[in-house]
């Protein structure tokens, strides 16, 4: 496993935190890489917040940067790769599973609560895109995780089993589950599985949210040469479980522990915000950013509200 040591990401390094590259493992054996950023010359034990997302970027880009901020703001923070990509371990390359990303942040919190610097009663997570569907799931099945941020949120089992806006037909839904399968038998034959077409190369006549995609992980704004979205691809065979897998089925079990869902007004994905929000329990809250788009809240620093997020969770992990 190669693990760069120079600073590689999309955002300028703080000179109020103290930064570390670290290794955990998931319970399935899976070797993941995250950086550990601390605030300079804190003392005693602090809250700690996991952090990762969006689906399909790294730890260089929107994670670290939330990580990193949330640091200066005083907590411990850990930005993460997901299993199979990015620095973390697992193959084949690029793939993705409802299950293991949901496990990937209850390892982080398992690392977290193992620093001796953190109080592993004051944990919290902050999920980004596809990531927040995956944070919510987390804090939905484990108990340790305090309270949860999801921002500019998807769930990837929804979007990939009824598309965008719940259009998918039954029909459709059928013919693809079709081609899906027997795309096992041709990975099988060949032993590697085969990858989709490159992420977010525009051809011309794309919806503005993919042009905005593009902007942000095929320019020097948020391009990393790790990042699935950057030019690569998930294998064919990803969407299979998500297919099969609600993951914020039993979202009513955060409660009574908090969330704060956060989301662009412009977004074309605020219906997944604004469905999970309904179909929670309190204490809750949403909160949509006035002109923001969905990839406005992976980076800009005067849309993110950070101040509103460090203030939830010196709130609930006080």
């Amino acid at each position: 496993m190669q693990i760069t040591q120079e600073w590689d990401k999309t955002f300028p390094k703080s000179d109020r935190v103290d930064h570390r590259k670290v290794t955990f493992k998931n319970r399935y054996g899976i070797t993941l890489v995250g950086d550990l950023y601390q605030p300079k010359n804190a003392s005693g034990k602090l809250a700690a917040i996991a952090v990762s997302g969006p689906f399909g970027a790294v730890k260089e880009q929107s994670s670290g940067l939330y990580a990193q901020t949330m640091a200066e703001r005083g907590f411990v923070t850990l930005a993460f790769d997901p299993s199979y990509t990015g620095e973390s371990g697992g193959e084949p390359r690029n793939v993705a599973s409802p299950d293991i990303n949901t496990e990937d942040f209850s390892a982080a919190v398992d690392f977290l609560g193992l620093q001796p610097n953190v109080d592993r009663e004051r944990i919290g997570i902050i999920g980004i895109c596809g990531f927040g569907g995956f944070a919510l799931s987390a804090a939905a099945v484990d108990k340790r995780v305090k309270a949860v941020v999801a921002s500019t949120m998807y769930d990837m089992t929804r979007v990939m089993s009824k598309g965008y806006n719940d259009r998918v037909t039954l029909q459709e839904r059928t013919r693809m589950l079709e081609q899906l399968s027997r795309q096992r038998w041709s990975d099988a034959e060949h032993g590697t599985p085969a990858y989709q077409p490159p992420y977010n190369v525009l051809k011309g006549g794309e919806a503005q949210f993919l042009v905005d995609y593009h902007a942000y992980y095929m320019t020097p704004r948020g391009y990393h040469p790790r990042a699935v979205n950057s030019g690569h691809a998930w294998t064919i065979t990803t969407p299979l479980s998500f297919m099969n897998f609600p993951i914020l089925t039993y979202i009513q079990e955060i409660s009574p522990r908090p969330m704060l869902l956060i989301h662009g007004e412009k977004a074309h994905s605020r219906y997944f915000s604004e469905t999970a929000y309904a179909a929670a329990a309190h204490p809750k809250e949403l909160v949509i950013v006035p002109g923001a788009s969905h990839v406005d809240l992976y980076d800009r620093l005067d849309v993110i509200p950070f101040a509103k997020m460090a203030t939830f969770f010196n709130q609930y992990l006080a």
